[in-house]
Parts: structure tokens; C-alpha cells; sequence
């Protein structure tokens, strides 16, 4: 049973190593999204759940590797009481009664290798939890990278040859008469018969006879021609994680040789609640509205890395682009004094002319994320919750430069902040997109809903510069239920896309909403924003 058991969850995590890497293919991901020929909008919406399908992989490791531990555990045990003394070659103990639990565990490769790739498993799965990952990043993020170490040691692990099989069953047959060689050299193979079986040897064996099926062809014993030889099992993990392995490392590779140059910083500004915007110029870099990019600034940390949504994409009449980040941890806050000549400047953009101080930083991406099908809807339902809202920025940009070139004809844009401060972070970017759409005669292209939950504060808001979402400020949250039959009644019997960055209550609400019914004949596709 434990050789059962182990060679099962061995298969198990053969098959999940090989498609834990897939989901971190990022370059990949990526052109699957943005290829509407190779893949539908239902594969697409799939790719969102590659992060889901990651941790789900790795979660599945993480079990049937405890499984795969205790089945040798009783193996050890087993190889020790049941040596054999007629097939030496298939021992894995030196003798019998030896306490081969400690030898198989610190002695062989795959013992020692299967010790560590237990202990590397341990630290990259509590790392993992979400309360690590919160109050310290960083320890994620190292921990994480110790997946090489893994893998190089899982190549290792399978090369030790503990199970073997015969490689000569015709010559040897399982349960076939092997006498003594010198038996074999003095007698005749009917003597050995006389000897072993002294009653019949000269005539068929009867039926009353109980002789196992393979000892027996045509009536009668079979003998063995040589001694059984026994071999190593070929390692099969090889197969499996082979082929995704090396496609992440090209991947890799063909990431830092992309993002190896360093961004030209054209100006940075600073926002209200602790938010940074960073606007920069690359060569040929090109994205998609919804995209995200991963930064990297050897100064804030050697390693470390972090992605951000674009909020503002290249264009062909403009090449910069830009992120918003809100100051929320060691690694921002670093850059944000990296990047600031004054700690104490509220909205500045610093001059061209001082770029030269700003520390260098290199951009790897873009990269694929749901919010690129926002565009591809007819309807379009955006919810944001704070700092959320960057990924529709870059929506909302795009829309600004040119709306008639997209399938998106209606877009409700609903915005919950805390504070009355946040909503400046793109005030203007919503005044100027209200003020396009109303000089081309389509006021209804967009639905803007900004909702306060906090309301301290609120007077700041008033003023002639932001009097069109003066008016399309509300105080509280948001009604969900009566909005989502709202929208319904207004687009019946279509296919709306729903779009959500914020909390994960929120996400929970919008995500039962969507899979509900109604009476218009509304459908509701949702999609969620999940870094991978």
C-alpha cells in the first residue's frame, strides 16, 4: 500500500509542478488576451483565474507532498522488514531489522533531497499566507523565489533509482523454478524436476495440483534460463515539468533583455492621500488600456519588484506613460523619497530639467489583466474602491483621445472613496472626458457615480472647476441591488461586462449580483482585477 500510495501523489505532483508554472507566464498571458483570433472573450475570462488556478496548484503540492512523505515513511519500514535474501538488487536496506528510516532519510539522494524540497515547500507555503504577505512583503516575495531551488532539487530527487523492474522476463518469469547453478551443471533439467517434485516429473501435472498459473506453461513447470536483472525505474518527472520550465526560463530571459534599458522619469506628482503619480518615456513601448507593468528601482531594493496599472497608455500622438501608487509600505516609501526632491510639496510637477536626480528605473511589461475587455462590451459596468480606480484610468484616457473606434457605447463608472480628497487624484481626467462627450452630443456615453462614505470634509470638493461631479456626488455607499436593476432595465436582453478593483466585499457582492437573474433579460459577465 505505501508503495501505492507514493507512486500515486508522486504522479499527482508530477502533473501540478508541470502547470504551476503556466499561470506565471506573464508574456504569454498576455498575447492570449490581446488575440482575439486565437482565443474567444469565454478562454480569455478564463485567463483571469490563472492566479486562482496558481495558488490551487500549489496548494494541491503542498498536500500530496505530505502524503507523498508519510507513504515513504511506511516504506522504510517496510524495505526494512521485508528484505530479501534471494533478489539482493531490490533491497534498499543493507540488512534486515535495519533502522532504514534514518539511512533512506540522510543517506541516499532522494532522501536528502526529498528533506530539503520538504523544508524549501514549508517556508514558500506559510510565506504564502495572506497575513505574511500584508505585513511583510518582502519575506513573500524572497521565499518565493526559492521555486528554482525546488525544481533543480526535484530533477534530482527522481534520479536516485530506489524502485526498480526486471528487464528479462522471458529468460526469468516472474514465480518461475530457479535451482541451484550447481545442480544446473550436474544434473539434467528432468532430475532437477525428480528432485524438486519427485511424483511428477514424468507426466503432466494433474489439476488437483495447485501450481500458480505462471509457474506452469503447457502442463508443465517452467524453468529459468538466468538469474532475474532489475533496473532502475526512468525518472518520468523529467517529462513533465521539463517543457514548462524551460518556457518560463526563455520567458524570463526575454523579459529582463526587455526591460533591461531604464525608462526615461518625465515628471513626477504628488496627490492628495499618499498617492504618487510617475509619468516616464520608453522606446517602442506600447500597451493596452487595463494593462499593468511590474517597476523595478535597484535603489529602493536590489531584488524586490511590484506591479502597478497603467493609468496612462501611450498613444500614437503621445508616448508617455504613467502609474499611480499609493504609499503604503517600505518599498513606496522609499521611492517616494527617491523620487521627491521635497518631502514636504503637496501637487508639483517637477521639472524636465531635474530628471537627471531621479534614481534609475526599469519597466517590465506590459502585461495582460481583464480590465483590457472593458473596451469590448457594448455595456460596460466599472466599480472602483479607492486606489482601484487606476485601471479604468487608462480607460478613461483612452476614451478621451477617441471612443468611436471601440465596440463600448455606454460605460457606468462607479466610484467609492473614503475621503472627498481622493476623487482629485483624476477629477480632471473626469471634468475633461464629460465636457468631450457633451460637445459631441452623447452625454449618455458615460454614467459617472462617485459615492463618499466618509463625509468629513465634503465642502472641499465645491467648487466651479469640478461643478460636473458636483453634481454626481452622493454621500454613503451604494445601493447595489436597486443599480443592478437599474441597469438591466435600461440594456435589456444584452451581454454587460462587469469590472471591479476594490475590496474584496464589494467583489463578493458584484460577483453574486452578476450570477443572479432578472427579469429583463440582462446578462451580467464579471471580472475581477488579480495581479499574477
Amino acid at each position: 500500500l505505501g508503495l501505492c500510495v507514493s507512486r500515486a501523489s508522486a504522479s499527482v505532483l508530477n502533473l501540478n509542478c508541470c502547470l504551476v508554472l503556466l499561470p506565471m507566464c506573464r508574456v504569454l498571458l498576455a498575447f492570449l488576451r490581446g488575440s482575439q483570433k486565437v482565443a474567444s472573450r469565454k478562454t480569455r475570462r478564463l485567463l483571469d483565474k490563472s492566479k486562482t488556478f496558481h495558488v490551487t496548484c500549489g496548494v494541491t503540492i503542498c498536500i500530496f507532498s505530505v502524503l507523498h512523505v508519510a507513504a515513504h515513511l511506511v516504506n522504510a519500514l517496510n524495505f526494512s522488514e521485508n528484505y530479501s535474501e534471494d533478489f539482493l538488487a531490490l533491497n534498499a536496506a543493507n540488512y534486515r531489522g535495519e533502522v532504514s528510516q534514518l539511512y533512506l532519510m540522510s543517506v541516499l539522494v532522494p532522501g536528502l533531497t526529498g528533506v530539503i524540497m520538504v523544508l524549501v515547500l514549508f517556508l514558500m507555503c506559510t510565506a504564502s499566507t495572506y497575513a505574511i504577505r500584508v505585513s511583510n512583503y518582502d519575506i513573500f516575495w524572497y521565499t518565493h523565489n526559492l521555486f528554482f531551488v525546488f525544481y533543480m532539487l526535484l530533477m534530482l530527487h527522481v534520479s536516485g533509482g530506489v524502485l526498480k523492474y526486471q528487464t528479462n522476463l522471458e529468460e526469468h518469469p516472474p514465480g518461475c523454478f530457479n535451482p541451484n547453478k550447481t545442480l544446473l551443471e550436474n544434473m539434467t533439467v528432468p532430475k532437477a524436476f525428480e528432485e524438486t517434485f519427485p511424483d511428477y516429473t514424468t507426466e503432466p501435472f494433474p489439476e488437483d495440483l495447485s501450481v500458480p498459473e505462471p509457474f506452469v506453461q503447457n502442463n508443465f513447470m517452467r524453468i529459468c534460463s538466468e538469474e532475474p536483472k532489475f533496473q532502475s525505474h526512468f525518472p518520468e518527472t523529467w517529462f513533465w515539468i521539463s517543457g514548462p520550465l524551460c518556457l518560463y526560463c526563455v520567458e524570463r530571459l526575454y523579459r529582463y533583455i526587455r526591460s533591461n534599458k531604464p525608462v526615461t522619469i518625465t515628471s513626477v506628482i504628488s496627490h492628495p492621500s499618499n498617492v504618487l503619480e510617475v509619468r516616464m518615456m520608453k522606446d517602442d513601448f506600447k500597451a493596452r488600456p487595463g494593462q499593468y507593468v511590474i517597476l523595478h528601482c535597484p535603489r529602493v531594493s536590489a531584488l524586490e519588484s511590484h506591479p502597478f496599472t497603467l493609468t496612462m497608455c501611450p498613444t500614437d500622438t503621445k508616448a508617455t506613460f504613467g502609474v499611480h501608487l499609493k504609499v503604503v509600505g517600505d518599498w513606496t516609501e522609499r521611492f517616494r523619497d527617491l523620487l521627491l526632491l521635497h518631502s514636504n510639496q503637496d501637487t508639483e510637477i517637477l521639472p524636465i530639467f531635474q530628471q537627471r536626480r531621479y534614481p534609475k528605473l526599469y519597466v517590465d511589461g506590459p502585461f495582460g489583466s481583464p480590465f483590457e475587455e472593458s473596451l469590448n462590451y457594448e455595456v460596460s459596468l466599472c466599480v472602483a474602491g479607492g486606489i482601484g480606480v487606476t485601471p479604468f484610468a487608462s480607460v478613461l484616457n483612452t476614451l478621451l483621445d477617441g471612443w468611436k473606434c471601440y465596440k463600448l457605447r455606454r460605460l457606468y463608472f462607479i466610484w467609492v472613496c473614503r475621503d472627498v480628497e481622493s476623487f482629485r487624484w483624476f477629477a480632471d481626467l473626469l471634468c475633461m472626458l464629460h465636457n468631450k462627450l457633451w460637445q459631441e452630443n452623447r452625454p449618455d456615453y458615460i454614467n459617472i457615480q462617485l459615492y463618499l462614505s466618509q463625509t468629513d470634509g465634503i465642502q472641499k470638493i465645491i467648487g466651479e472647476k469640478y461643478q460636473a461631479l458636483n453634481s454626481r456626488l452622493l454621500i454613503g455607499r451604494p445601493r447595489w441591488k436597486l443599480l443592478f436593476d437599474e441597469i438591466a432595465k435600461c440594456n435589456r436582453r444584452k451581454t454587460i461586462g462587469v469590472f471591479c478593483c476594490g475590496p474584496n466585499k464589494i467583489s463578493k457582492i458584484l460577483h453574486k449580483l452578476s450570477n443572479g437573474s432578472n427579469s429583463y433579460g440582462t446578462r451580467f459577465e464579471y471580472n475581477k482585477e488579480s495581479f499574477s
